[in-house]
């Protein structure tokens, strides 16, 4: 007859050392303590001489500073497409002064447009060219 025996492993979830008594017992990186930065006094309550030379008190322990998102850090574009000019009933349209930085190519183009915009797409001039206007970017 089998028996079903459980795991010695199911039964030591939960406790700290599974068995191996202190902690320093069974870390598998022989008597020097643990491997790295074990027991540098992080955690515990010493601190490791080494470790006040190398990186000073202030340096080692505790978090400074912070990393800027760089995607946040870039401007925001707003867009406006090509065929979003026949609401404006005029030859002359200033988009920086609208708010919108660039201009893109969706859409047809009926009339002859003189565009002042900071940037815009290959296909936008295109389109504002061949139908006889001109485009004049600030950049």
């Amino acid at each position: 007859m089998t028996i079903n025996k459980r795991k010695k492993n199911s039964r030591q979830r939960g406790s700290k050392t599974h068995g191996w008594g202190a902690m320093k017992k069974h870390r598998g990186a022989g008597n020097r303590g643990g491997r790295g930065l074990a027991g540098s006094g992080k955690k515990s309550d010493q601190l490791k001489p080494t470790i006040i030379k190398k990186f000073g008190l202030s340096n080692y322990f505790g978090k400074a500073g912070f990393k800027r998102p760089q995607k946040l850090v870039n401007k925001k574009i707003k867009t406006m497409n090509v065929g979003d000019l026949i609401k404006f009933n005029k030859p002359e349209i200033n988009l920086i002064e609208l708010g919108f930085n660039k201009l893109l190519g969706e859409g047809k183009v009926t009339k002859k447009y003189t565009i002042k915009v900071e940037s815009c797409s290959r296909l936008a001039k295109e389109k504002i060219e061949n139908a006889g206007g001109s485009i004049i970017t600030s950049k």
